[in-house]
């Protein structure tokens, strides 16, 4: 009842101010610009291929249309989930009420995940969304559901750590900007560790590899779902939300 009851208010503080309704709007226009720009230089790959037919037979729409957009909306999911994240306590704290929600006989876990479903379901509805473009490319050729449905549970696990990691920093700073930049700043250096994997060698090569955040996303989108990665995606999410339930523990024992 308690998370219940914590989902229902985050969800309508979300549509009650303008932050939904503009991540909404620019994440779907960045990502369908995207997805234009991709299936255009597809339509025009595919003209030319019609005078080569060799090259032809290797054109596939999934590899060449679907697998780019992931791996392009990975990135900028990046950019718009601290917004989502960035006022879950540390608009509670700087107002004061984190107080009052903390003496409610509500536990913490309760509090915790009231508002990481809400912001959970926030971001499914927006990657639910972005199904219309597989549906434009479904309507004009055949798709393959298997890499279809795997990339979007890459984007998903993806999204939610991501949602994780800000529902942490959000539970450690009263300033909704701070929390927004350095949720960010914790992600992007999650992104580009796996950038100095290309700089070292031997077993820390793999090491960064592994680390990197986006590095594990890539296979989704081939339509392999590999134990690894999905272990790598629940590990931050479980460890982002452990260490976040400590957080609002100690704020409690503080008083």
């Amino acid at each position: 009842m308690g998370a219940w009851a914590v989902f229902k208010k985050e969800m309508r503080l979300y549509f009650t101010s303008p932050v939904a309704y503009v991540v909404f709007t620019f994440f779907l226009l960045i990502v369908g610009y995207f997805f234009y720009s991709i299936f255009a230089f597809y339509n025009l790959t595919s003209m030319q291929a019609a005078m080569n037919p060799a090259f032809a037979r290797d054109l596939n729409i999934t590899d060449a249309v679907m697998r780019p957009l992931f791996s392009n909306t990975g990135i900028i999911l990046l950019f718009f989930m601290p917004m989502l994240t960035m006022r879950l306590f540390a608009e509670e704290k700087r107002s004061g009420t984190i107080e009052l929600l903390l003496t409610f006989p509500v536990r913490d876990g309760e509090v915790l995940l009231g508002k990481f479903a809400a912001a959970a379901v926030l971001f499914l509805m927006l990657l639910g969304l972005t199904a219309l473009y597989p549906a434009m490319v479904g309507y004009f050729t055949r798709v393959e559901w298997g890499p279809l449905l795997s990339g979007y549970l890459g984007l998903l696990l993806l999204g939610s750590s991501f949602l994780a990691v800000g529902v942490l920093v959000s539970s450690l700073t009263e300033n909704q900007i701070v929390a927004s930049f350095a949720t960010f700043a914790i992600l992007l250096g999650f992104w580009v560790i796996g950038w100095s994997g290309d700089l070292v060698g031997g077993n820390w090569r793999a090491v960064f590899q592994y680390l990197s955040i986006l590095e594990h996303l890539d296979s989704f989108g081939r339509g392999v779902i590999d134990t690894k990665d999905v272990l790598y995606y629940l590990s931050v999410i479980a460890l982002s939300l452990f260490l976040t339930l400590r957080a609002l523990e100690s704020k409690r024992w503080r008083g």
